[in-house]
């Protein structure tokens, strides 16, 4: 009777209506209690098996265990026994639940999307989420293509067993926590206390820490429905909570929490957390890790994996710079968790602005990015043209068509003078409203092209060092102001593991069962050899501070500029709660040395290269061998994975101290 009432009448009348038999299996307890984590395939398949009868039990049970023997054998007899316990403890743990007559349900489903949403998320996207998609005309869809951005914070998934608690008492506000989060489902915010009267009763709020923030309250909010429950945010807390000898008790400033008791009073306290103003951007520093966080994302809830190391390097990208960006995507997994229907976690801020993106083919996104930035350029020639005809013919005043001019062509990458330039862009706006030559309405099409705008092309190590490279390298010799970011998980993920030219030696990849016998491409080598490109190696799990210096320096220098970003992966069979340590790891053995190139430096008679990284500290197999993809290779063929790991860590040595002497070299301009 218990579950049966916590089953919405809705479903409860449904199992009825079809007859069903209704079985429940505590598999994510199951899974937790064995080490598994959150991983229930085995469980729940044991669990069909037992209560369909398709075919005979035993037969099904021990089909599934030699399956299991096949499938991790390599990673272990550890991994097997686990998954073994688990088709065992599921055969004894399903229960069924006694269906009655009649649905009589108190709890009924939730509207799917509220009665303010846009009549376009109410009549499309609200159909394509309650899979009737098939049922929708043809006149529904958008003839030009164009679908709405910021619909993800519809779907609500509520995927998570566990979400993170905020302890006010023990935290830092160094913003962290959100930095790291890869569904921008934490975040921070700092705000008059006026509206800390009138929240939700169980909402939190802490003084404000930093000379900056004096006087305010200070935040840090979950949002339960949209958190996927990776735990990524709770690993990378650096508050901890000490006893009186000054010991830690083991509690952080966040900590893991069951999701269900907290759902509804979190999802009270996140809508109000929304609603109160952002923090004045003048009151900090947005190239820092916590300023950077008191921005609101434009990249949010996407539907990547949990733990995902790609989308917070996205979700930063948007937070320095998607007010103003246009974003060209390879096909891969970034361009199905950030274009795939039926919802965009793409969106924008209040005033309506907020990134442009599309996506063409895999190979060509650096080009498409091209052409993206080309026409915005041209598009501003266009407008600074026009511009100089409405004032001959007196509808625009002389003054402020010289300011906009000269603000256009300085293109200074400073949020505030951004914003100052939107401000006269409005001020023209009036004034060519109340024109009446042909000029004006010319100018009015293109007036926003005369604020800067930042291009980006974006994808993975597949596109940028395999299939897409010759493009890569074509756009970043043309000398372009164009920024290309490389999301480096070091094989095709989108498409099942293949190896790319970016694996590493030794690692276990589709078409590389042996291990790759070749080194990684060495792609941010190649592209300093030009001179003229900025060029990062970042790993925000390694050094957060360095990565947002590389995006504001890359984005801000008037030419190419690369960005490789460390991109821990769920093919590289790791535990994804703890993805960053994975990228200390990388970094501490030397196999991913972290470095901006900077070619304004040369011009003052120094080094362009700074080694942001240290010098290794861990053997390159120490790192490697915390990770299936090195580690099946030494179950399977250990001699074969002693000789590969040898040459391995011998390329991660020699990476490191080639930048170590590229960057003590002395330049005289």
């Amino acid at each position: 009777d218990e579950v049966w009432d916590t089953l919405p009448q809705e479903v409860q009348k449904q199992i009825i209506d079809k007859k069903l038999k209704f079985y429940v299996i505590d598999a994510i307890g199951i899974a937790q209690e064995l080490g598994l984590g959150a991983r229930i395939n085995v469980i729940m398949q044991t669990a069909f098996f037992k209560i369909s009868n398709v075919i005979p039990l035993e037969t099904a049970i021990g089909a599934i265990k030699d399956a299991i023997q096949k499938t991790y054998g390599k990673k272990g007899q550890k991994v097997v026994d686990m998954n073994n316990a688990a088709v065992d403890a599921a055969l004894d743990k399903i229960y069924e639940v006694k269906v009655p007559s009649k649905a009589a349900g108190k709890i009924r489903m939730r509207q799917l999307v509220p009665d303010d949403a846009p009549q376009f998320v109410k009549e499309v996207t609200a159909e394509l989420m309650a899979f009737r998609g098939d049922k929708l005309p043809v006149s529904k869809m958008p003839d030009d293509g164009k679908f709405p951005t910021g619909t993800t914070k519809f779907e609500k998934r509520n995927i998570a067993v566990n979400i993170p608690a905020w302890e006010p008492d023990v935290c830092i506000q160094c913003g962290t926590c959100s930095f790291v989060c890869p569904h921008a489902a934490i975040r921070i915010k700092a705000y008059d206390p006026k509206y800390v009267e009138g929240a939700p009763k169980t909402f939190k709020s802490a003084d404000a820490k930093g000379k900056d923030l004096n006087g305010m309250k200070f935040t840090v909010q979950v949002a339960p429905e949209d958190c996927t429950g990776c735990g990524a945010c709770v690993e990378a807390c650096p508050a901890q909570e000490k006893d009186k000898d000054k010991k830690p008790t083991g509690r952080k400033a966040i900590n893991m929490t069951a999701q269900e008791p907290l759902r509804e009073g979190e999802r009270d306290n996140y809508e109000y957390f929304l609603a109160i103003p952002n923090t004045d951007p003048k009151l900090f520093k947005a190239a820092s890790v916590k300023g950077s966080q008191l921005i609101e994302p434009l990249f949010e809830y996407s539907g990547a994996c949990a733990g995902c190391g790609e989308t917070p390097y996205v979700k930063l990208m948007t937070q320095l710079f998607g007010d103003r960006a246009f974003i060209g995507n390879a096909t891969g997994c970034s361009s199905i968790y950030g274009g795939n229907l039926p919802t965009t976690p793409y969106t924008k801020r209040a005033d309506g602005r907020g990134p442009t993106w599309s996506n063409s083919l895999f190979e060509d996104a650096a080009e498409f990015a091209m052409g993206m930035r080309l026409t915005v350029n041209k598009f501003t020639e266009r407008a600074l043209w026009l511009l100089e005809k409405v004032v001959e013919k007196g509808c625009v005043k002389k003054e402020l068509a010289g300011q906009i001019r000269e603000a256009a062509l300085a293109n200074d990458p400073a949020q505030e003078a951004i914003e100052q330039q939107r401000a006269r862009v409005e001020k023209l706006r009036e004034q060519l409203d109340a024109g009446d030559c042909a000029e004006c309405g010319y100018l009015q099409n293109l007036a926003d092209y005369l604020v800067r705008k930042s291009v980006w092309g974006l994808g993975g190590d597949g596109w940028a060092y395999d299939i897409g490279y010759g493009g890569l390298d074509h756009v970043l010799a043309s000398g372009i102001d164009l920024n290309l970011l490389v999301l480096d998980t070091e094989v095709y993920s989108n498409t099942g593991g293949q190896m790319s030219k970016s694996t590493p030696r030794a690692a276990v990849a589709k078409f590389a069962a042996a291990g790759k016998p070749m080194p990684k491409k060495d792609l941010g080598l190649l592209a300093m050899t030009y001179g003229n490109i900025y060029v990062a190696k970042v790993a925000m799990g390694a050094n957060t501070n360095q990565t947002v210096k590389a995006f504001v320096e890359a984005e801000a220098y008037p030419g190419p500029s690369l960005i490789i970003a460390y991109a821990h992966c769920i093919a590289h069979g790791i535990n994804m709660t703890l993805g960053h340590q994975e990228q200390k790891k990388a970094v501490a053995c030397g196999h991913w040395p972290l470095y901006r190139f900077d070619p304004r430096l040369a011009q003052q008679g120094k080094n362009p290269l700074q080694l942001d990284s240290k010098a290794p500290t861990v053997g390159f197999e120490e790192y490697a061998y915390g990770e299936n993809r090195y580690r099946t290779l030494k179950q399977s063929k250990p001699d074969a994975a002693a000789q590969l790991i040898k040459l391995a860590s011998n390329d991660a040595v020699k990476r490191y101290a080639l930048m170590e002497q590229l960057a003590n070299l002395q330049c005289n301009g």
